[in-house]
């Protein structure tokens, strides 16, 4: 007889202590959950149980919580895992306070799928059993169990196996698998180990799958291992994924280590954090209220850990209200957006309230500063999907390009999905690659255009008789990365908006003009360095040719220089554009002709001295003219 097939789906008990969550279990698993010797001599599970069940050919797992109200931690860790649950009802007890927590949580976690079995018929009246039914129905009203089949089931005589069977199978029929496409994460229900093989972890993957031979990190630790073996509903196989209840074997990790709580992930995108942002909603209790600043016990996945509730949207959240809230943990855990929390408050220990975590923040947020709440609220909504959400990561990130391994890091987005995404965006252009694995968002390029236009007016506007601003300068005004203003430049610059004079950036629009004055000056000094364009004046020269002071024919030279009419070749030393222009040429068809040209030969060719012709032929050097070996020049090839 061949091995059924195996699902990745876990569906759960749930109900108060002692209702018969466990012998139902053994009743349709043939598995005896409780395996602490305590939670046999009690007859009372204190820890969760696994189970592999086959229903309709196909495996799948059961996860078995305790019921007792001293164990709602546990049963929360176990909770968090399941696609689907049986809510467990005793006839002779009927609805009793974990009945109601259970269902409360099963509901804030999200599980949309489920039934209810209630049990121990054969110890009560059938009249018992309806008005039970009854109570249930009115429970289950408005919920995700309303309408779903309540199947009266004996685990001691078997009476009612077949309906509860049959139930039991449109349930798993009704369930979709998870998918395996994320990022994989398996929160740690326990680890211990086996003899020879070393350390074990058991739990349900939330997310992605993971095969024998893999690499994983253990958090908070931040170990890393290799997974040696995997077993799946208590078989050998290579591989583990979400939904699926699973123990994996990496052998060198101590045991002594590792707790409820613990995450086992793939490596390069998850850490321990303190804060995260979700959004909290508080169940429809009559008088419930929490307010800002309450302290808390936070569950999720395994874990159980003290929190602070900071509110973003007032300072009072009231019963079956929604909010946007940050949370600060008394200690970090491991989280990812979309994952399902609980709340429970410490005096009284009840359940509250739950919702979905948005991400993790390095800190408090200030929800009085403009913008942070709106801003808030739109994290919410794109965390819903990973295409949103990582076009708000690219468009909302800290710099105005994001680089793909930190994306991967934020949206908990495997690469390759990512790569996928990021094209579809690149694509509908939402996106443009503005180098290799760095993305912007068109709307963060609109904006720097803008901003980049507006500086280049600023700078007209200040120093109108200057040709335009050095990239670097524009840059820096920007503050940005070298490939962002890059391809901002390039697009502007494909407009027409913006041009590039003697290397530097100026608007389109922008012609420089000097005042009357000025003219003036820039006159005697163009005329100046013509006549003397291989024996250039200084300085002092020129000031005194101009009639002005240092300082002013200092500015008007500079200004001359950035339109590219004076071109500094070495330190104090400026020559007309027109003297490079010859000099380059002489220089050109000399050594076109000759095959070389001495350095010693050059100021003969110019008709100068050394003290201007040899800076003169360095700065050839410098432009790619010639290329110096020893004293001789060549063309630059």
């Amino acid at each position: 007889m061949s091995e059924p097939r195996q699902i990745n789906i876990t569906l759960g008990t749930a109900g108060h202590v002692d209702h018969g969550k466990t012998a139902l279990v053994k009743l349709f698993t043939g598995c005896e959950t409780d395996r602490l010797k305590e939670e046999k001599e009690r007859g009372l599970s204190i820890e969760l149980g696994f189970a592999p069940c086959t229903v309709a050919d196909v495996e799948l797992g059961i996860v078995d919580v305790p019921g007792h109200e001293h164990f709602v931690k546990t049963m929360v860790a176990g909770a968090s895992g399941m696609d689907g649950v049986i809510l467990v009802v005793a006839a002779d007890d009927g609805v009793m306070p974990q009945t109601r927590e259970h269902l409360d949580i099963m509901t804030l976690l999200c599980v949309r799928h489920g039934m209810v079995a209630l049990t121990k018929i054969d110890r009560t009246t059938p009249e018992r059993v309806d008005e039970v039914r009854g109570d249930i129905e009115t429970l289950v009203r408005g919920t995700f169990l309303q309408g779903t089949p309540i199947i009266p089931v004996s685990s001691v005589t078997g009476e009612g196996f077949m309906p509860f069977l049959e139930a039991l199978t449109a349930l798993v029929h009704a369930v979709t698998p998870k998918g395996t496409e994320g990022v994989f994460r398996l929160p740690v229900e326990r680890g211990f180990t086996v003899k020879g093989s070393g350390t074990v972890l058991t739990g349900i993957p939330i997310s992605g799958e993971v095969h024998v031979g893999d690499e994983v990190v253990l958090l908070p630790q931040e170990l890393t291992g290799r997974i040696n073996a995997i077993q799946v509903y208590g078989r050998d196989g290579e591989v583990a994924r979400s939904g699926q209840c699973a123990a994996l074997n990496v052998r060198h990790w101590d045991q002594k280590l590792i707790e409820r709580g613990d995450v086992v992930a793939a490596p390069g995108y998850f850490r321990p954090e303190m804060w995260y942002v979700l959004r909290l909603r508080l169940l429809d209790h009559e008088g419930l209220f929490l307010k800002s600043g309450s302290q808390v016990k936070f569950h999720t996945g395994t874990s159980e850990v003290l929190a602070t509730l900071y509110l973003m949207e007032g300072d009072v959240v009231r019963a079956n209200e929604s909010c946007l809230a940050e949370v600060r943990l008394e200690a970090p855990l491991v989280a990812g957006p979309g994952d399902p929390f609980i709340v429970r408050t410490l005096t009284p220990v009840a359940t509250v309230g739950g919702g979905s975590i948005i991400e993790a923040v390095p800190g408090r947020l200030k929800r009085t500063r403009p913008g942070v709440v709106e801003d808030l609220k739109e994290r919410a909504e794109a965390a819903t999907n990973d295409r949103d959400f990582v076009e708000y990561c690219v468009r909302r990130g800290e710099s105005p390009a994001a680089k793909e391994t930190d994306l991967a890091f934020r949206t908990k987005v495997p690469t390759a999905r990512l790569r996928d995404i990021l094209r579809e965006l690149t694509d509908a252009g939402r996106l443009l690659e503005v180098a290799g694995g760095l993305h912007a968002h068109r709307e963060t390029l609109d904006r720097l255009k803008t901003r980049f236009a507006r500086v280049l007016a600023d700078y007209h506007r200040e120093s109108p008789a200057s040709p335009g601003m050095k990239p670097a300068e524009v840059r820096e005004a920007l503050a940005v990365d070298k490939p962002v203003f890059d391809a901002v430049t390039a697009a502007l610059m494909g407009e027409g908006t913006v041009v590039e004079r003697n290397r530097r950036l100026s608007l389109a629009s922008h012609r420089g003009s000097f005042s009357p004055e000025d003219q003036k000056t820039v006159d005697v000094i163009d005329a100046l360095f013509r006549e003397r364009l291989f024996h250039p004046p200084g300085m002092d020269e020129v000031a005194a040719a101009a009639g002005s002071d240092a300082k002013n024919v200092g500015r008007v030279v500079s200004l001359l220089v950035e339109h590219g009419w004076l071109v500094s070749v070495a330190k104090d030393l400026l020559f007309h554009r027109e003297a490079v222009d010859r000099a380059t040429d002489v220089v050109t068809e000399f050594i076109g002709r000759e095959g070389r040209l001495e350095s010693v030969d050059f100021k003969y060719l110019l008709d100068t001295t050394r003290k201007y012709a040899i800076p003169l032929l360095d700065y050839l050097d410098n432009i790619g003219v010639t290329r110096r070996v020893g004293n001789t020049r060549y063309l630059k090839s």
